[in-house]
């Protein structure tokens, strides 16, 4: 700074003024000063800068999978809020294992970022309440935390599968199967809930060998779905809803294959759902509109927001596409 100072013939503290955007530094000196900038190849000092105002104008952003596509505009949607209020976005995934999810939490705080927009894989998130208090800012999305008390962020999962469930239901629909996440999963057990509360508005039994939860590896959805199409027309379902996007693709794959058509409602919309034949109605989260909702509570936050912890849950919506709209076939009602 010295030196920017020296070329530009004025003080360290109008070069100060310069490179923090402070006001009381004339437009002919402000361009002297950046071009001493230039010339030298003068970069400010972050570190030193976190030392002087112990704010380093970075938050972290831990997701479930960056390869999810479901994640991709909500990712998207927390890195234009950050950069509006001139902050950089780290992130990373915790491929639903909690270990990792603590892992990258403390990396990050490690780092001294401003806050923290997390998708919890855990149920135990105590760990985390030193840094809260210490005032690292924090949101949880998609699910709740667990064990302590923060701001939440999240779809509402049991209304949007109720409602997938009853557009089958009001097709004519009375043996339905569900294909979900894990249990220990928030949103597949917040799902699965509306799956029943669906079944016993109708006055229906759910029957134990229609309900599949766990891993979303195709051999097992895979599985799962085949054996509930299995068996006499009687007792095989004539329907499925499925708990997430990467359940529905798999469940996708087993219908094409099949003579018969069966009827199909999806939590999550994805890529090309509208061009298959027919296309794949769903129950639709906006992605974007959690991840902006969540940036924008934790900035305010940040800005001095006080307050009891938020619980935002926004409204899913159902897209019907023809997929959901197959009537059970004769003698399968």
């Amino acid at each position: 700074m010295k030196d920017v100072a020296a070329r530009a013939g004025v003080g360290l503290k109008t070069v100060s003024r310069v490179v923090n955007a402070e006001s009381g530094v004339t437009p002919d000196t402000e361009r002297r000063v950046r071009e001493a900038i230039d010339a030298l190849g003068f970069r400010r000092n972050d570190s030193a800068r976190v030392l002087r105002k112990g704010r380093t104008a970075s938050i972290g952003l831990v997701l479930e999978d960056l390869a999810d596509p479901f994640y991709g505009p909500l990712n998207r949607a927390v890195e234009e809020v950050a950069r509006a209020h001139g902050a950089l976005l780290i992130n990373g995934s915790s491929a639903e294992d909690p270990d990792r999810e603590q892992e990258l939490v403390l990396a990050l705080c490690a780092r001294r970022v401003d806050g923290l927009i997390v998708i919890p894989a855990g149920d135990d998130h105590r760990y985390l309440e030193p840094e809260m208090a210490a005032g690292v800012a924090t949101v949880f999305v998609d699910r709740p935390a667990g064990r302590i008390e923060a701001d939440v962020v999240r779809s509402d999962s049991f209304g949007g599968a109720r409602a997938g469930v009853a557009h089958l239901l009001a097709h004519g629909h009375r043996r339905i199967g569900f294909i979900g996440d894990q249990p220990r999963i928030h949103t597949a057990t917040e799902r699965l809930r509306g799956y029943h509360a669906a079944m016993a508005d109708a006055g229906l039994p759910v029957a134990e060998e229609w309900v599949a939860l766990g891993s979303t590896a195709p051999e097992r959805v895979r599985a799962a779905a085949e054996a509930m199409l299995a068996g006499p027309a009687d007792e095989a379902v004539t329907a499925i809803f499925t708990g997430n996007n990467r359940v529905t693709v798999t469940v996708v794959r087993v219908l094409a294959g099949r003579e018969h058509p069966v009827a199909l409602v999806g939590f999550d919309d994805f890529e090309l759902a509208d061009l298959l034949h027919p296309g794949v109605t769903v129950v639709a989260q906006d992605a974007a509109l959690l991840g902006r909702t969540a940036a924008d509570l934790l900035f305010r936050r940040l800005d001095g927001a006080g307050g009891a912890p938020v619980q935002e849950v926004l409204e899913t919506r159902l897209v019907p596409r023809g997929s959901g709209e197959i009537p059970p076939g004769p003698g399968h009602g």
